[in-house]
């Protein structure tokens, strides 16, 4: 009788050190069983549609960024611009995150030309006024006189605009897309900058976007 329970323990043990191993091995890969591929921002990927994607965001704002750095404006400069960006426009059926193409615009400028060019943050500006209120008061600190603004203003605006068309038939889908920017003048509204990219895809199926 000792015998039998101490095999029946032995099996209960090696059961549970399996079923161990088993669970641990789920939890390594994903709860569903299919594992994910990690890929570059740039790279095509095998879930893929006629639409927007982040290969053609990289690629298209590179491209722009390269090309804002080599205008005189920028090169020839002889104090540091300020630029503001405005918001995009949209008008392909693709209800992507829009934005995401002057932010990335913005940081590579930041990181390649520094000491050259300015951004100023606008998105802050309640927020900053709202501290100055609070330097005014005096419910705060304040290293300078709270009563000077000192916000700057913009030199130029920084803006793009994304076009496209589809064709749909029993065939698939086409899709074209237009990426255009522009940088304009803040005093003269005179755009001295503009360049584009355009990418057509074309596919058997559609997919979805958000």
């Amino acid at each position: 009788m000792k015998t039998t329970s101490r095999s029946l323990l032995g099996g209960l043990a090696a059961a549970t050190a399996v079923l161990a191993g088993c669970a641990t091995d789920a939890g390594v890969r994903d709860p569903a069983g299919v594992p994910v591929t990690e890929m570059r921002p740039d790279e095509r990927g095998f879930v893929a549609g006629t639409g927007i994607e982040s290969q053609d965001m990289v690629a298209v704002t590179d491209q722009m960024a390269r090309s804002i750095l080599a205008i005189p404006e920028i090169q020839r400069a002889t104090t540091r611009p300020y630029v503001v960006l405005e918001p995009v426009v949209n008008n392909t059926r693709f209800p992507i995150n829009k934005d995401i193409f002057l932010t990335r615009i913005r940081t590579q400028l930041n990181a390649r030309a520094t000491g050259r060019i300015s951004f100023l943050d606008r998105d802050m500006m309640r927020t900053l006024e709202r501290e100055r209120a609070l330097k005014q008061s005096g419910q705060v600190t304040a290293s300078a006189d709270p009563n000077v603004v000192e916000f700057r203003g913009a030199d130029y605006f920084l803006t793009g605009k994304l076009d496209g068309m589809t064709t749909r038939t029993s065939a698939g889908t086409s899709d074209y897309v237009l990426y255009s920017f522009r940088l304009t003048n803040a005093r003269t509204s005179e755009i001295v900058w503009e360049d584009s990219a355009e990418i057509k895809k074309q596919g058997l199926e559609d997919a979805a976007y958000r």
